[in-house]
């Protein structure tokens, strides 16, 4: 692709200054005398010390210096890892264009921090939230910092220290199992037993949306690096796949500009299922139908552009992410 023609530049306006310096006397422009100019100067100066004085009060604040001593793994991860904004936009998005209304009610399977459930609460006065894991530790975490800052909103949602295949306190509108956290279960009876009780506790008219990773990347043992903008490199550890099984394990480690790392901070033994499977196993759980979004394409012609869009066929690329909707 060229590069863009560089623009003109504009000309050049007179400064605060000279302005100062132009009178105008019955419709004639003329040059202010000297005791004017230096009286206008007496004013620039003092105009000049409010501008330094809010300058200062609105001094953007310094980026943190994130080391392994001093980092919080789950803030990491919150800032590499999730997008919470633009997943319940999707989530909405999607709802909305399925069954003519909005969407109220959501859940989240696997919520760790729970900070998609905090994302929804944000979005409207009438959303509402439940999110489900078993482990206490990023559940406490994310009652602490997602939470803890809405104030009452946080009312409107609730977290549960209970398996996924537990039934709602509310049946959800949209239920979504993000960051390919379903690969936990490693076996076909267990996936289908998560999936039926899931189609189950949806409401008549709800529908159930999923992640999946692909493509030929996924297949191999690969470290690979990306810069986070907040100051750190996000790495995913791929370090074992078995063809004849599909066990799969990764690491998330973390590196810091002072040279230190956080290793190992996020573990994971999941089985590897492929979105075929997935589909399959989808539609023999009870669901009517299970459509797959895929990402487009930016100017770049490379980098992905954020829009999730359906497709039958999808895209053949070395790695992908992709959305799964499952209609109730």
């Amino acid at each position: 692709m060229s590069p863009r023609a560089t623009a003109r530049p504009p000309k050049s306006k007179p400064s605060a200054r000279a302005k100062a310096d132009i009178r105008v006397k019955d419709g004639v422009v003329t040059r202010a005398s000297s005791k004017a100019k230096r009286k206008a100067k007496k004013k620039d100066k003092k105009k000049d010390k409010k501008k330094d004085k809010a300058k200062k009060r609105k001094k953007k604040p310094e980026k943190r210096k994130f080391t392994a001593k001093t980092a919080d793994r789950h803030e990491l991860y919150q800032l590499s890892v999730q997008s919470p904004e633009e997943d319940t936009r999707f989530f909405a998005r999607v709802y909305k264009s399925i069954r003519k209304k909005p969407a109220v009610h959501l859940r989240e399977d696997f919520c760790g921090t729970a900070l998609t459930c905090a994302a929804w609460i944000k979005r409207g006065k009438a959303n509402t939230a439940e999110g489900f894991d078993i482990d206490p530790d990023p559940v406490g975490w994310g009652v602490q910092h997602n939470f803890a800052p809405l104030g009452e909103r946080a009312s409107r949602a609730k977290i549960h220290l209970k398996d996924v295949r537990e039934p709602s306190d509310k049946a959800p509108d949209v239920r979504v199992a993000t960051n390919f956290s379903y690969w936990v279960f490693k076996e076909r009876a267990e996936l289908l037993e998560y999936f039926r009780a899931a189609c189950d506790d949806l409401k008549r008219d709800g529908i159930f949306v999923l992640d999946i990773y692909g493509g030929p990347d996924a297949l191999h043992e690969v470290e690979e690096e990306r810069d986070v903008e907040e100051g750190f490199t996000y790495v995913w550890d791929q370090i074992l796949w078995h063809p004849a099984t599909g066990d799969y394990k990764a690491y998330i480690h973390f590196r810091f500009k002072d040279g230190t790392t956080l290793k190992r901070a996020f573990r994971y033994d999941w089985r590897l299922w492929g979105l075929t499977e997935v589909r399959d196993a989808l539609l023999e759980a009870g669901f009517s139908k299970a459509e797959t979004y895929w990402e487009g394409t930016d100017e770049d012609g490379e980098s992905g552009n954020g829009i999730y869009r359906r497709s039958t066929k999808g895209e053949n690329c070395e790695a992908w992410v992709t959305y799964i909707v499952a209609v109730k």
